[in-house]
């Protein structure tokens, strides 16, 4: 079945590098702070860190206590970083069984050019439309907090 996804852009002034660190500081997580139905994060913890950052594993509890493992699948600090979100608490694990956002950078004078897409895959076709609709939610989110970033540099 074919993912529901979206893409959110936005250039920040950080180096690529910078914005990557900012995603391995879990105290900096709980920056996200939602759109409408979409929690923000109340704490994030390495479950699993590696040397080499893929393979790291980062538990999330949201401010609705709902909770979730991210999994750092990709990490080309200079150009690209891709995270897989599963192990969802109910509701989500209901609707659907991983999300993946990539991140992709490209220099540009004093900052990046960031692309950070979604791609939501449900647990069903009957659960799709539902997942669908929390996509628009979490979009908004996503844009938000690429502008929280970039006023934070």
């Amino acid at each position: 079945m074919k993912p529901i996804t979206f893409v959110c852009h936005e250039t920040l002034p950080l180096a690529p590098e910078a914005i990557a660190d900012q995603i391995l500081d879990v105290t900096k997580w709980p920056e996200f702070r939602g759109w409408g139905p979409i929690p923000g994060i109340q704490s994030a913890e390495f479950e699993t860190r590696t040397s080499n950052v893929v393979g790291t594993r980062i538990r999330v509890t949201n401010l609705d206590g709902s909770t979730h493992v991210e999994g750092i699948v990709d990490w080309q600090p200079d150009r690209r970083l891709q995270l897989e979100m599963r192990n969802f608490s109910k509701p989500l694990s209901r609707l659907a069984t991983r999300f993946v956002e990539t991140w992709e950078f490209e220099p540009i004078g004093n900052g990046t050019k960031v692309a950070r897409s979604f791609e939501l895959n449900a647990k069903s076709m009957l659960t799709k439309p539902v997942l669908w609709f929390i996509s628009f939610f979490l979009k908004r989110a996503i844009a938000r907090h690429l502008q929280d970033i970039k006023g934070k540099p």
